[in-house]
């Protein structure tokens, strides 16, 4: 299993090559905003999703069956910055499953700025 490219290919809005990726009875699953997913489904989620698109793997774990990625998600023009958790379990060379968790990058919340804890991480 290909996991930088699927993440390409998703990034680059790819439906037909999306698709590849997964068994027929896969599912994906975005837990932050409680939706359940089919192939398809997911495909038209993200390939319609407004604007272009990129990112980068920043870490990849391999358990066994189960891929873990945290992937930073930004748009084109660099307004729009996420951080996605996914746990992709992959049988016979295609993904059977997907659970993902986004996140909003932003700022420190101003009660913990005003408390002067924590240093940036970059």
């Amino acid at each position: 299993m290909d996991i930088y490219g699927f993440w390409r290919d998703v990034l680059a809005q790819k439906a037909d090559a999306i698709r590849t990726y997964f068994d027929q009875s896969a599912y994906i699953n975005w837990h932050c905003t409680n939706e359940h997913f089919t192939v398809e489904e997911f495909v038209l989620a993200n390939c319609e999703y407004p604007g272009d698109w990129d990112g980068e793997v920043e870490r990849l774990e391999r358990a066994n069956d189960l891929f873990i990625t945290v992937t930073r998600v930004y748009s084109q023009d660099r307004t729009l910055s996420f951080h996605v958790t996914s746990f992709i379990k992959v049988l016979n060379g295609k993904i059977a499953a997907l659970d993902e968790y986004w996140a909003d990058d932003g700022a420190a919340p101003e009660w913990r700025l005003d408390k002067h804890i924590g240093t940036a991480i970059k």
